[in-house]
């Protein structure tokens, strides 16, 4: 399975081959509560949120055509919904490991850690 560390999304974003206009996606599955509490900034990719256990019904609200990168509290519900993504057919789901706690030590520490 693909996986990055939240240090390396900007480059991930960099080099997403899109046409103009059009942004990679950072799907966070993490519960209402838990964004709430803390949240990136969506900046140069578009944040999706769709806690875990929506996503098998939502699937027809992602897009199979741009890159997408599943983001959770420490990694582990993102890397199953990574998986799950890519028996689906989207190819080019990725997981970022160490979830946005990682983000908040290794990107942006005004991130809240819980």
């Amino acid at each position: 399975m693909n996986a990055l560390r939240p240090n390396q999304v900007a480059a991930w974003v960099a080099q997403a081959q899109l046409p103009a206009g059009v942004l990679p996606v950072v799907l966070d599955v993490r519960e209402a509560w838990e964004l709430q509490t803390a949240s990136v900034k969506p900046e140069g990719f578009e944040l999706v949120h769709m806690p875990m256990q929506s996503i098998p019904a939502r699937l027809q609200d992602l897009p199979r055509d741009r890159p997408i990168a599943c983001l959770c509290h420490h990694g582990g519900r993102s890397a199953q919904v990574t998986h799950f993504l890519n028996n689906q057919g989207f190819e080019q789901a990725v997981n970022i490991a160490g979830g946005i706690d990682a983000w908040s030590i290794e990107v942006d520490p005004a991130i809240p850690r819980y």
